[in-house]
């Protein structure tokens, strides 16, 4: 079989921040790396469920909401891909700005962490999202459309 893009980047040099993953017509596939592949840290499963949910909930209730196709965690542990459609990369870059904001700042009830809602709504931790999401600001803080491109 054919190998996928995404095997294609090489892990070893990619850091934290957001990058273009793919773009497929008019889908922009983001690749939000949150902690360094291989680097021995890894996103814990219960904070990456409710960072989800909150990611999920913030974008698709912003302005730009009805672009917004998909965020999941990726099975390695170490980010997110966000999936839009027909959306400027500055407007993306701003949108997940504000929604890590939103989420290192987060109080009160998870939306979705129901029994009849989630499948796993036992497993969320807040405290843990928020501090996933306090990691990448000042990572994601000035970041601009010439730096979505993978390092070398």
């Amino acid at each position: 079989m054919k190998r996928i893009a995404s095997f294609e980047v090489n892990h070893d040099t990619l850091t934290p921040g957001m990058y273009v993953s793919r773009v497929d017509g008019d889908i922009t596939t983001y690749d939000i790396r949150m902690v360094k592949p291989n680097g021995g840290v890894y996103l814990e499963n219960a904070a990456m469920h409710t960072f989800e949910h909150l990611f999920a909930t913030f974008t698709r209730n912003s302005p730009l909401g009805g672009q917004v196709i998909y965020c999941g965690p990726m099975g390695c542990r170490t980010g997110f891909y966000f999936l839009v459609r027909d959306m400027a990369a500055q407007d993306a870059i701003k949108l997940v700005q504000d929604t890590m904001a939103f989420v290192a700042s987060f109080e009160g009830a998870v939306p979705g962490v129901s029994r009849p809602e989630c499948g796993n709504y036992l497993e969320h931790d807040l405290e843990g999202a928020r501090k996933m999401a306090c990691s990448m600001l000042p990572v994601l803080a000035g970041w601009t459309a010439g730096q979505l491109s993978y390092p070398e």
